[in-house]
């Protein structure tokens, strides 16, 4: 029969060792610490957005007879505009760091 895997040709079967990849378990909590300390620019920007965002809320709140799109608009542009602009001093930190930053051998 057409689509049949011959038993031979399976695959072959785990023999209960399992191997991790990686060293030690971590928790999310430790993770975002170690990635924080790696990029914090990241967490800056994250930061950021979530600012924005809480003060674009409290605003929403309080506008009044305007229309949502006129409110909600200019917070997307800034929440965003904040995250690209964090993005981008990060990368030329690690640029600078990366290639002028080295000492000459």
């Amino acid at each position: 029969m057409k689509g049949f895997i011959k038993e031979d040709s399976a695959a072959p079967i785990s023999t209960g060792t399992d191997v991790s990849l990686s060293s030690h378990d971590e928790d999310q909590g430790s993770k975002l610490i170690w990635k924080a300390r790696e990029a914090p620019f990241v967490s800056i920007g994250m930061a950021g957005l979530a600012a924005i965002v809480a003060y674009g809320l409290y605003k929403l709140k309080c506008r009044g007879n305007t229309k949502m799109s006129v409110h909600l608009i200019p917070m997307c542009v800034a929440a965003q505009g904040f995250v690209m602009g964090a993005m981008t001093l990060g990368t030329s930190h690690s640029v600078y760091k990366e290639f002028w930053a080295k000492p000459k051998p």
